[in-house]
């Protein structure tokens, strides 16, 4: 666990990194037993930071939406570090310091603005954000 913590005080916002971890399972107990527990997952996206009031998540922006009327919104992967085993830089500084911060704005916009406007689209929250 020391190391996984160690690998992601590392990163930057901004990087394009592989998380590896192993994710919550169901299952029977007589048809896997101990072999099923572990659900190895490889998740691929920009590192806009770990976030989290109870647990620590490292938050992989996965998709980037830039709307052209002005409407921002992200896909993510909020991945729990405790459930970490392994996190590597696939490239340093894949988007660059200004675009991660936008990221991690529009990740974090409700609690930043929890009086601005929302529109519901199709049941997409969607936000306007101002970039300059």
């Amino acid at each position: 666990m020391k190391e996984v913590i160690s690998q992601v005080k590392s990163l930057v916002a901004g990087d394009l990194v592989c998380v590896e971890w192993c994710d919550a399972s169901i299952g029977k107990s007589l048809s896997n037993g101990l072999s099923g527990i572990d659900v190895p997952v490889k998740s691929w996206g920009v590192f806009i930071g770990v976030l989290g009031k109870r647990r620590e998540h490292v938050i992989l922006a996965q998709n980037a939406f830039r709307y052209s009327d002005g409407l921002f919104d992200i896909d993510y992967t909020a991945v729990p570090l405790p459930w970490a085993t392994s996190a590597v830089v696939v490239e340093k500084g894949h988007v660059g310091a200004e675009e991660a911060k936008v990221l991690l704005n529009s990740f974090t916009i409700n609690e930043k603005n929890k009086n601005e406007k929302t529109t519901f689209n199709r049941s997409r929250c969607q936000r306007k954000v101002r970039n300059h």
